[in-house]
């Protein structure tokens, strides 16, 4: 076994018992193992460390902790979280509503109550998203590459929390995506859904989209000026920036 000194900083301390915060923790580990093995059994998911120092130098998850260690793990820094472009996320069953808003920012957001963990982990690898969940357990997957544990419980704070990391407004392109299906909108033809929508809402408004998915008519009504003014205030951007 190997004697080691864990220190955990800012935002990390939320994965630790009240008792066990703002305190060097002293533990033992196998001989083989890694920091990033070591972090996670005190509680600490490997995709919400920013940056490691061992002794005062710089380390990597990968590596082996040794006798005497001095472990410092920080957070990351806002706006510095890996991923891979173009942005992209996948959702677990709990952030339905964290999806939805996401994909009104237009980020390629897959959620579908009913995949279950393996599935989220394979997809994720396959094409490079960024895991977004509340459960710690999912996040230490070895597999799991980039990953984001979302504290806060509501819609509008969670979007908030995973701006702030992936510094998203730089990124977005809103109203761009089908709420329903995660897909791209296109320009309708207007004669092809003359019948579809009610003749005082196309003398109202002249640009109409259309999703080839759930072949939904959408236009720029009321229900989108709520949506631009709710996700301008949580961004806490210009509503104009939400066009």
């Amino acid at each position: 076994m190997s004697a080691a000194s864990f220190r955990f900083h800012g935002e990390l301390q939320r994965f630790l018992t009240r008792e066990r915060r703002g305190v060097p923790l002293a533990h033992e580990y196998a001989r083989a193992a890694t920091l990033k093995q070591a972090i996670e059994s005190l509680g600490v998911p490997h995709t919400e460390v920013g940056r490691l120092t061992v002794n005062g130098v710089a380390a990597t998850l990968a590596r082996t902790v040794r006798e005497n260690d001095v472990v410092d793990a920080f957070p990351h820094e806002p706006g510095r979280a890996p991923f891979e472009e173009p942005l992209s996320f996948i959702a677990d069953a709990h952030m339905g509503g964290l999806a939805r808003m996401l994909r009104m920012l237009g980020f390629d957001t897959i959620y579908d109550n009913v995949l279950q963990d393996a599935a989220i982990v394979a997809r994720a690898a396959a094409e490079r998203r960024v895991v977004l969940t509340r459960d710690r357990e999912l996040l230490k997957c070895r597999d799991v590459l980039r990953g984001c544990y979302v504290h806060a419980l509501k819609p509008e704070a969670q979007v908030r929390e995973v701006a702030q990391r992936y510094g998203i407004a730089a990124h977005m392109h809103p109203f761009t995506l089908c709420l329903h299906c995660n897909l791209p909108l296109e320009p309708a033809d207007l004669h092809a859904i003359c019948e579809r929508v009610p003749e005082r809402i196309r003398s109202a408004y002249s640009r109409f989209v259309h999703c080839r998915g759930c072949d939904r008519v959408f236009w720029e009504g009321s229900h989108w000026d709520r949506m631009r003014s709710v996700l301008a205030a949580t961004l806490d951007v210009p509503l104009s920036d939400m066009r």
